[in-house]
């Protein structure tokens, strides 16, 4: 079982849904980085459920650092975060052991784990697993602000409805850092919260995009072919769970395009090198080019919903009918920006550090 993402600084992730804790292990990351505990903490509070657009399961969070962290500050060595389980309700899915969820990894677990798997609330599957990643990402984001890097993510598109686009990225991130809804008009964000809210009174669910934006990465950064920089990306935000696609810069829209409205034209700012577009997203043959690195995210509708659904009993062998008990999301786009914030983060923490070596994150 694979669990562990980066080659120069590397993330694991450990734990299950029901187990007695999840969490995280940072390796490599540079020493005398500041662990600022209201800063894991809040980012940790912007992936919990809030309201009723969320799953009724509270979580507290209260993470313990086992290791790595001595006197506020990273030491260089294996940082372990550990974070309890405490509001489980297993027996919701005793029940239902051996029906496949639609949409879950229910059926494709015991496929890979011949059943020795833990099930219960998804088990290892879980977007529970997503709070060790966040935890993490928290200490790599502080390590990217001390070098002038920052990210922001946006619900851009919820249940058919648009949030604005980008404007001003500097202000736009600085707006979305510690927004608990994180859209960028509010107007949007009142009529995306209708449609979840609907959706849930239904027993439904309903997904959408998520956008990122990064201010700040130096260019130069990415392999120009198996690691490229938007492979990097795509590999780790694939690993969220619900997101099924990812584009960068201009993405699928341009394939309707000439390539004389594609490309963008380099022009000099001061003694700087920028392009006067952005379709590429930042990213030039794999590799950073200077300019804000953008990139969008397709999260599919939450698969748990209460209406009835047809399955199988992948035990018997036979068809069956299954309607989900317990507590679930109509929604996660809400919740899952701050996962892709957190994973960009760690993202790009091994891509510097692969290019100027893990010493570049230590300020004077």
């Amino acid at each position: 079982m694979k669990n562990t993402f980066g080659q120069n600084i590397s993330v694991t992730i450990y734990g299950e849904s029901h187990g007695e804790a999840i969490g995280v292990v940072l390796d490599g990351m540079t020493p005398g980085i500041p662990v600022d505990d209201a800063f894991i903490a809040a980012q940790l509070t912007l992936r919990r459920p809030a309201g009723r657009i969320s799953t009724s399961r509270q979580e507290q969070d209260a993470y313990h650092i086992v290791s790595g962290v001595f006197e506020g500050k990273t030491t260089g060595t294996p940082l372990c975060i550990m974070i309890p389980n405490t509001q489980t309700r297993s027996k919701d899915y005793a029940a239902t052991r051996s029906l496949a969820r639609p949409g879950h990894a229910d059926y494709t677990a015991a496929c890979k784990y011949h059943g020795f798997e833990d099930y219960r609330g998804g088990g290892h599957f879980s977007g529970r697993i997503t709070a060790g990643l966040v935890a993490g990402g928290a200490i790599a984001l502080t390590a990217l602000h001390g070098k002038g890097i920052r990210i922001g993510t946006h619900i851009a598109r919820c249940a058919g409805v648009d949030d604005r686009g980008f404007g001003d990225l500097t202000e736009d991130i600085r707006r979305l850092e510690t927004m608990p809804f994180a859209v960028l008009s509010e107007q949007a964000g009142d009529a995306m919260l209708q449609r979840m809210e609907a959706a849930a009174a239904a027993g439904d669910s309903v997904g959408g995009i998520l956008e990122t934006a990064v201010t700040g990465m130096p260019a130069g950064v990415g392999e120009p072919w198996f690691d490229t920089l938007e492979g990097m990306l795509a590999h780790a935000l694939f690993s969220i769970p619900a997101v099924k696609g990812v584009e960068f810069g201009g993405g699928f829209a341009m394939t309707d395009l000439p390539g004389s409205e594609c490309n963008d034209a380099f022009r000099m700012d001061g003694d700087r090198i920028v392009t006067a577009t952005n379709h590429n997203g930042g990213i030039n043959g794999g590799i950073s080019n200077g300019m804000p690195i953008v990139f969008r995210c397709a999260v599919k509708p939450t698969p748990s919903i209460y209406l009835p659904q047809e399955t199988v009993d992948f035990y018997r062998k036979e068809n069956a009918e299954l309607q989900i008990q317990g507590r679930h999301d109509p929604a996660i786009l809400h919740r899952a920006r701050v996962v892709a914030d957190s994973v960009t983060a760690l993202v790009l923490c091994d891509a510097l550090a692969g290019r100027f070596g893990t010493d570049y994150f230590m300020t004077d």
